[in-house]
């Protein structure tokens, strides 16, 4: 249906903007959020998706704190008014187009926010990011990514988070194009080869100077399929940091990250080193609808105006054996040394192992560390 969108010379193709250019059920187009105050005593992340060949939208809010995740959830019928970003009651205006969001949340079970987000330096526009199993495409998204500040409060349950600028931080992202999403799809012939496992990496983190982004993916066997890593300067210069070599710190008898040491080349050839560590784990698959979530899973019907809140005890067992099957998403502090200097920042420090991965010595999927 044509939309005030169709006002302006975006198209791409011989449709109405809000149809999707493919066909492929798995179009998605969704935004995501996190913000902390780099304690590591809390951690909020969030977002909102559209998926119109599904024909739904849905919007979550992931809590975790004190040992535990509040996960609330909201989904609709997908419309075509895409300059009025909402699910029920949750919303997001873009006062600044690539640097200041406004996203409100009316009360709902218990939960409601004011947050605006600032980015700190320009956004980057990644890497485009393909997959596929056997001859068919099963990913083939755009992202782009942003660091930055948030100003406002979070109310739960009768208690108010005050959120200034000084102390919160996060990152952001908005991506688009083909991802699996909504409900399981018909499996057909089994793949060949059948998937083994896969090694992610994804760490944008905010200094004071500037901003550095890495995503790194790689095959059971080590093969790096993705090598993504940029230096964003407040001016808007990006600085390529070269082929990363990294090394994660798990717990003995897990695949829980601790931290990692990743080294980096800058652009005049020097040694640019991070030590990352992670402040606070939050489980992308516990209540946050991505892969592998077995309650709830981005572009999925529910029905209309459909509204569920959800807590997890993360000390449970049964919580606790997911962990190392999906991706899990850290509080990050990193310490950059470079020719002698050292620099704080904070940001996201997002790793999982699933699966086999012959450089960290996983040999299959219930492998752990040493």
């Amino acid at each position: 249906m044509v939309g005030p969108l169709d006002e302006y010379p975006l198209h791409q193709a011989p449709l109405p903007v809000t149809w999707p250019a493919s066909s492929d059920r798995n179009f998605y187009d969704r935004c995501y959020f996190n913000a902390h105050d780099r304690t590591g005593d809390l951690f909020l992340i969030t977002g909102l998706g559209y998926y119109p060949n599904l024909g739904t939208k849905d919007a979550f809010l992931l809590l975790a704190r004190d040992g535990k995740q509040t996960a609330l959830h909201l989904s609709d019928l997908c419309d075509d008014d895409r300059l009025n970003q909402h699910v029920g009651g949750y919303r997001l205006e873009v006062e600044e187009p690539l640097q200041r969001i406004h996203l409100t949340i009316e009360e709902t079970e218990g939960i409601a926010a004011d947050l605006t987000w600032e980015g700190s330096f320009p956004v980057l526009r990644e890497l485009p990011h393909v997959l596929r199993s056997g001859a068919r495409v099963t990913l083939d998204a755009q992202r782009f990514a942003q660091v930055g500040t948030w100003t406002g409060h979070v109310d739960v349950d009768g208690e108010r988070i005050e959120v200034t600028p000084d102390r919160w931080v996060g990152t952001r992202d908005r991506s688009w194009g083909i991802r699996p999403v909504g409900e399981a799809e018909p499996a057909g012939a089994p793949a060949d080869p059948p998937f083994d496992g896969m090694w992610w990496t994804y760490v944008p983190m905010r200094f004071e100077e500037y901003a550095v982004v890495l995503i790194l993916q790689e095959d059971p066997s080590g093969y790096r399929t993705l090598n993504d890593c940029h230096r964003v300067h407040a001016d808007g210069r990006v600085e390529q940091l070269g082929w990363p070599r990294v090394q994660v710190h798990y717990a003995s008898g897990s695949r829980k990250p601790t931290g990692a040491t990743i080294t980096c080349t800058s652009g005049r050839g020097e040694e640019v080193r991070l030590e990352v560590s992670s402040l606070l784990a939050a489980p992308l698959h516990v209540g946050g609808g991505y892969g592998g979530d077995p309650d709830w899973t981005h572009g999925m019907w529910k029905g209309e105006k459909h509204v569920e809140r959800l807590t997890y005890d993360m000390a449970d067992e049964a919580v606790q054996g997911r962990f190392m099957f999906g991706c899990v998403d850290h509080v990050g502090r990193a310490v950059l040394h470079e020719g002698g200097t050292t620099a704080e920042g904070w940001g996201l420090f997002e790793h999982f192992a699933i699966g086999r991965h012959d450089p960290s010595g996983f040999a299959d999927w219930f492998a752990t560390a040493p």
